[in-house]
């Protein structure tokens, strides 16, 4: 088996807890491998920057960081590497059919959130992620975009179960080819550019490090993770994530409650 030297991490439901923190058994783990064997510990999600940089301060790392799975990656001193948007067009369409359901919508454009109003789905991402979005008129918004030929890097619906379904089969059956559309919880609906992944994020900091991919390490726990669990040298599935995630993995390990992650690293990266 290779040598790992590079390890990339989903952050919720993977680094986090379900409490939304890193346990100080996983924080130790990845200080031995980030700081003692030098090996770079890259967090990949679908969340934006500010919502991620500060766990990089908790873990005492600083490395690249890949946002809005795989939409935006920048570099350890905050330079944008890649950064890819969905066409205004698309938007305007699911906003459309968004607002037919009465489902909240929220727009993410480099390390901006955007949002109409603070309904309670804005209220409970605002305490989660502990983040404060941008209120402001979404027509204006595409407007700005529209004259500017720019996008956002992700766009985030929440709703009840059978209206984030109904949206889901809308969206899917508009058939947009710019759209990456998956559920990541059964509330939570969102769509990122088609033409990237958490994997094609990877491999711009794997062409960086000058790694190949035998020699890294993924872990996560949802669809969105399975690219890169399937690509990885070692693809780690968390003992939380659903049964076709587990599918794709070389090995299961614990779950996020039961430091998952921290028996990864200690099994393939560390003894």
């Amino acid at each position: 088996m290779n040598k790992i030297k590079m390890i990339c991490l989903d952050i919720d439901g993977t680094l986090l807890n379900s409490k939304h923190k890193i346990s100080q058994k996983t924080n130790d783990i990845i200080r031995i491998a980030a700081s003692v064997k030098q090996i770079p510990v890259i967090l990949v999600s679908a969340r934006m920057p500010k919502g991620i940089l500060f766990l990089l301060k908790e873990l005492n790392i600083n490395e690249p960081i890949i946002c809005y799975s795989g939409a935006l990656v920048i570099d350890e001193k905050g330079t944008i590497l890649s950064s890819s948007g969905i066409p205004v067009l698309d938007v305007v369409k699911a906003y459309d059919f968004a607002k037919e359901l009465n489902v909240h919508m929220s727009l993410y454009k480099d390390d901006e959130w955007y949002i109409e109003k603070l309904d309670e789905w804005a209220k409970q991402e605002s305490e989660i992620t502990n983040i404060t979005p941008i209120i402001m008129n979404f027509t204006d918004l595409f407007n700005t975009w529209k004259h500017k030929n720019l996008g956002p890097n992700k766009i985030l619906c929440m709703g009840k179960p059978n209206d984030i379904k109904l949206l889901d089969a809308k969206i899917k059956s508009a058939r947009s080819n710019d759209l990456n559309v998956y559920p990541s919880k059964p509330t939570y609906l969102e769509m990122m550019p088609s033409n990237v992944s958490k994997t094609s994020a990877i491999e711009i900091l794997m062409r960086k490090y000058h790694i190949q991919k035998s020699e890294l390490i993924a872990v996560g726990d949802n669809y969105n993770d399975i690219d890169m669990i399937e690509f990885a040298g070692i693809g780690v599935a968390m003992g939380n994530a659903p049964d076709k995630v587990k599918q794709y993995a070389d090995y299961v390990t614990l779950s996020n409650d039961n430091d998952g992650v921290a028996k990864a690293i200690k099994k393939f990266v560390i003894s």
